[in-house]
């Protein structure tokens, strides 16, 4: 899907240490049962792209593979809960909607992203009786990032944000060219018998 024409004035908040993940081509997929303040109660799919809204607050440590814990440090460098702008540097796209609701499916990803089985396990076991969401992303750094105010309705343990000013289509720059996303995607699709 292109949407370098129809681009969202909407992000998806997502832990800082994971859309670095994703900005850097070291995972495709974010798992999403929804904030503590979602307004539907669980997670929905407002939007098939959208910027990747970095997120401090709820960022740990032990939540995150030995090998990935030291880049939440550098994720925190020069932030504080006051801080004044937010940065977007992250384009997404979802190709892939995969609802999980047993945990053998959710191991059989545990290669394929950041985190802990422990922080994987609390995520499905979170609001029982909804799926989890695993989207498939084909992410793209913005050539030029952009530094938008911080205000108010940006805060809070939600998935999504409407971004209150209207920014302009930016040129994107895929995380990973063709052959290695089709790669990584077709590691997911093999792991879930897709």
């Amino acid at each position: 899907m292109d949407s370098q024409n129809e681009q969202q004035n909407i992000a998806l908040k997502e832990w800082a240490v994971s859309v670095k993940a994703l900005a850097e081509g070291k995972q495709i997929i974010v798992m999403r049962k929804g904030g503590i303040i979602e307004e539907t109660r669980d997670f929905q799919l407002i939007s098939p792209n959208f910027y990747l809204m970095p997120a401090y607050e709820h960022q740990k440590k032990h939540l995150l593979k030995a090998e990935y814990a030291d880049e939440l440090d550098e994720t925190l460098v020069g932030w504080s809960s006051d801080v004044e702008t937010v940065k977007l540097a992250a384009y997404a796209e979802v190709v892939m909607d995969i609802e999980v609701t047993d945990q053998l499916t959710l191991d059989r990803l545990r290669d394929l992203h950041i985190w802990t089985d422990a922080f994987a396990e609390e995520r499905l076991r979170w609001k029982k009786t909804k799926p989890l969401h695993v989207l498939v992303l084909r992410v793209y750094r913005l050539e030029t990032a952009e530094e938008i105010p911080n205000v108010p309705a940006y805060n809070g343990c939600k998935s999504w944000v409407r971004l209150e000013e209207e920014l302009k289509p930016k040129a994107r720059i895929p995380v990973l060219d063709e052959d290695a996303f089709q790669a990584e995607l077709d590691k997911i699709k093999e792991a879930l018998g897709l």
